[in-house]
């Protein structure tokens, strides 16, 4: 069997034990089935409650889970953040994984660092991923066991890449970059 114990621990980053997380999973909990019930309503509330900080024109920038409530905004990386610690906050292993992705349509604009969630359910016994980035035009990620419905598709011919990875906290260069970060428009991730 997998050790799993890694994508349960609380990081700075994943803070659910912060009385804004634990409240928020115990209102979904309170509200949910079963786990499956409470793996995608929080996943939904992260994903269409949480608005991403770009599609809302904010300036502020979240630098862990707690901040993304506190804020009621946050990117993909934190919003990752989010969603790993409403889980963990329950006892469902979560992770993050990562994607190289064009700012725009194709390379001309560079390139950023997506980020997405790795789930374990318990009851089919595998990893699926999720991605609470949020819904717009052209973006339709949708909660799924059976098949991938992410936010982008990684396309190779632009130099895109699926990392397919699985880490139990947020990469180290994100955290600086958020650290570091007090608008915004200084988040770059041109490494």
């Amino acid at each position: 069997m997998e050790d799993l114990s890694d994508y349960l621990k609380e990081s700075d980053c994943i803070d659910y034990t912060n009385p804004l997380v634990a409240e928020k999973a115990n209102q979904l909990k309170a509200s949910s089935s079963d786990k499956l019930d409470y793996i995608e309503k929080a996943y939904k509330f992260v994903r269409d409650e949480i608005p991403h900080t770009w599609d809302a024109k904010l300036t502020v920038v979240s630098k862990n889970a707690s901040d993304v409530l506190k804020n009621k905004t946050g990117i993909c990386w934190t919003k990752s953040c989010l969603l790993a610690a409403l889980l963990r906050a329950n006892k469902i292993p979560a992770g993050i994984s990562y994607q190289y992705l064009t700012r725009a349509d194709d390379a001309s604009d560079g390139y950023i660092i997506h980020a997405l969630n790795t789930v374990y359910i318990d009851s089919l016994k595998k990893w699926i991923r999720l991605d609470a980035r949020g819904n717009k035009a052209g973006v339709n990620a949708q909660f799924s066991l059976e098949k991938e419905i992410l936010a982008f598709p990684a396309r190779p011919e632009f130099g895109e890449k699926d990392y397919r990875d699985n880490h139990c906290d947020l990469d180290l260069r994100l955290k600086e970059i958020l650290k570091t970060s007090s608008n915004i428009l200084e988040v770059r991730t041109d490494f």
